[in-house]
């Protein structure tokens, strides 16, 4: 009787000799339903050139992928961290992280890539996606799922699966009070209020504590509309120009907002009678014009990654188990947060 051959197994099964090749000497690319199945076949033929098949099959089973669904994943030193830390986290459990690319906006021809829709992965992470027809698409994949915020539209009932939220309202309501506190009876607010959960609680806290005070709404000194990631300078400063009585202080929805409003500041200190107090959110390092002169919420982006790996690894091994949404507390440091 002839040696069994990889030709013989890949023939066996209809498949590629590359496909089982992969299987043989653990290479990615192949699902772990294909695996097992050129393992058995393997094993039934009589192939003599793999003596730990066995074995083989255990780790196939033994380890897990989780895709990572990201768009702009390099956006920002605030995603990358979290990015790391999910990877880190998952690797000590024996759980592979692939990242999967989403664009940032739907087109009418736009597909889910196929890695999402085959059986190769075990759990997917949404990380950086506001487009509601991209969410709602991935939203009905039965993989077991995870969402870090998502946009205003989409519910949790819509989503049908775990989302893990950034805590904004009574973060950004403890800043309103501590700038009402430095004098302040003028508050202004900038921030996208459409693009992300988070932002539209954030906002949702600065309204609160305008109210607690008795400090009434200034539609004027508000700018919550709909911004495109490539025109938050032009917008922001247009807002400003804008603006006859400048506010005694600006919460913005985040660093990457306040660095605008403090380059207009810089720019135009004529427009400014007295210095204004500028708020952010995130606690992000790189915006090196407010980083470490704000008052602003830190989010701890290594503990974050920790946490929704440790989450989508429990929702894969208990997918039936009720859906979750999760609050993450960021800590406020507080400045004297002046500009002029």
């Amino acid at each position: 009787m002839s040696k069994v051959t990889m030709q013989d197994v890949a023939d066996a099964l209809g498949v590629s000799r590359v496909s089982v090749w992969k299987v043989f000497n653990g290479q990615p690319g192949v699902s772990n339903t294909l695996k097992n199945n050129v393992l058995e076949t393997a094993a039934k033929l009589g192939y003599n050139g793999l003596t730990t098949i066995t074995s083989l099959a255990e780790n196939i089973n033994k380890y897990k992928t989780v895709s990572l669904v990201v768009s702009r994943p390099d956006s920002s030193i605030f995603w990358t961290d979290i990015i790391h830390s999910i990877a880190k986290e998952l690797a000590t459990h024996n759980v592979n992280l692939m990242y999967t690319y989403i664009p940032s906006t739907y087109k009418d021809n736009f597909q889910l890539p196929d890695i999402l829709t085959g059986d190769n992965i075990d759990g997917i992470i949404v990380l950086n996606l506001y487009d509601k027809h991209i969410i709602k698409r991935i939203a009905r994949l039965d993989t077991p799922k995870l969402f870090l915020d998502t946009v205003p539209s989409i519910t949790e009932n819509m989503l049908d699966c775990d989302l893990m939220l950034i805590e904004g309202k009574i973060s950004i309501s403890e800043i309103v009070n501590d700038v009402i506190k430095k004098g302040c009876k003028r508050l202004g607010f900038i921030g996208d209020v459409h693009y992300a959960r988070t932002n539209l609680e954030r906002y949702y806290g600065y309204t609160d504590s305008l109210t607690r005070h008795n400090i009434s709404f200034d539609s004027s000194i508000c700018f919550t509309d709909t911004i495109g990631i490539s025109s938050y300078q032009n917008r922001i400063f247009a807002f400003l120009d804008s603006i006859t009585n400048m506010p005694d202080a600006f919460i913005c929805v985040s660093d990457y907002v306040a660095q605008f409003v403090a380059m207009y500041v810089s720019k135009y200190p004529e427009r400014f009678i007295k210095p204004i107090i500028l708020t952010g959110f995130d606690g992000n390092k790189e915006y090196v014009n407010v980083a470490d002169k704000i008052t602003t919420a830190n989010v701890n982006t290594r503990q974050l990654g920790r946490r929704l790996a440790l989450q989508i690894l429990y929702r894969m091994d208990y997918p039936n188990s009720p859906r979750e949404t999760i609050y993450t507390h960021p800590e406020v440091s507080y400045l004297d947060s002046y500009f002029s």
